[in-house]
């Protein structure tokens, strides 16, 4: 392999990858990179077993061919260097990198080593989405789901595709948020409705690369695939049934409180700074229902109150919530004022938006002792 490419083609390209280099001490080959040439392009590829990333860079190809190099060494040259053009030319086991007044040797393995990329079994049905609708789809969701291995469903974000919705939705058992995007959002050429589990790791790589333009998301019975003009990630899904979160979203409501969200946002920060160790925050109605007072105390820092104007439609209430948690939902929301449902203090809440109904945050109360 003989190639010639800017060094911010190069860089670029391994910026794209870099999430899926491995660490793992065992397969050291995860530390390295694949470069490959194709059709007079460069494919730069990582693999961490679980998810495969593939950018294609533009270059000149002199001589075709595949080598594998560690990671690190190529990006920490890369990164220091002060030329534009960057020569890269395989030599048996070596792979020698020029510029006009650099060059280092760096000591390389033959592609049969690298592990196998896997392809998605499903080429002919796909979801076409603009990038940053699906990116901001996910971002309302994403922080909700945890790394379980006991429980390895909830370590990803549901797909629910239903023909004429899609659905977002992620959950760690103490909260849970929900998107839907209608068919007004995206096209798509699927016959059926399918349920798919993306890893979290997965899908928090997709808006760190994905930013512009449209993807097209492809899915088989064990693989997703996200590809872009010239970006690709393919991940394994997750075995197992997404929990069935439909009987926790509260169907009647004995409390509905309208408030304004930076005026809320602004007093959970304050008052958090005297929460204990569980995070904990109190919300309380008081002046007849007219405002919510927002208060935590610890025995060995004091204690503070933020009261906000509220309009409440049915019973008083005194609840508690963890105040991270409550916050990473409330920032979650772009409309000016948001609506709080509350059925006592032991139940799940419901915070929604009265003008888009599209998007709600379900949020487990902390016990009050």
């Amino acid at each position: 392999m003989k190639i010639i490419i800017l060094k911010d083609n190069l860089r670029e390209g391994l910026n794209s990858v870099v999430r899926a280099v491995s660490e793992n001490n065992n397969l050291p080959i995860l530390k390295n990179i694949l470069i490959k040439t194709f059709n007079n392009k460069i494919k730069i590829i990582a693999t961490n077993l679980e998810v495969a990333i593939t950018k294609i860079v533009s270059g000149k190809v002199i001589e075709e061919g595949a080598i594998t190099i560690p990671f690190s060494v190529l990006n920490g040259i890369i990164s220091n260097l002060d030329s534009e053009k960057v020569s890269l030319d395989s030599k048996g086991n070596s792979l020698i990198l020029k510029t006009d007044n650099y060059e280092a040797t760096i000591q390389s393995l033959n592609e049969e080593e690298f592990p196998i990329i896997p392809e998605i079994g499903n080429t002919k049905n796909h979801l076409k989405i603009n990038t940053e609708v699906f990116n901001d789809a996910i971002s309302k969701v994403v922080n909700c789901a945890q790394i379980s291995e006991i429980r390895p469903e909830i370590s990803g974000v549901l797909f629910d595709y239903q023909i004429s919705s899609l659905k977002l939705a992620a959950t760690d058992s103490f909260r849970l948020a929900e998107k839907t995007l209608f068919d007004k959002d995206f096209k798509a050429d699927f016959t059926t409705g399918f349920k798919a589990i993306i890893p979290l790791k997965t899908i928090q790589e997709v808006p760190r690369i994905f930013r512009e333009g449209e993807m097209n998301i492809y899915f088989d019975s064990n693989q997703v695939l996200f590809k872009g003009e010239d970006l690709e990630i393919i991940s394994r899904l997750i075995d197992g049934n997404f929990p069935d979160y439909d009987p926790i979203i509260p169907k009647t409501l004995e409390t509905e409180s309208i408030i304004n969200k930076e005026n809320f946002i602004n007093a959970v920060r304050l008052v958090s700074n005297f929460s204990g160790k569980v995070n904990d925050v109190k919300l309380k109605t008081k002046e007849g229902k007219k405002v919510m007072e927002i208060s935590s105390a610890t025995q060995h820092l004091g204690e503070n109150h933020y009261l906000v104007p509220i309009k409440t439609k049915g019973n008083d209430f005194e609840v508690v919530f963890n105040w991270r948690f409550l916050l990473e939902g409330l920032k979650n929301f772009n409309s000016e004022e948001i609506m709080i449902g509350l059925n006592g203090d032991q139940r799940a809440a419901i915070i929604k938006s009265q003008k888009d109904f599209s998007y709600f945050y379900i949020l487990m109360p902390i016990k009050n002792s």
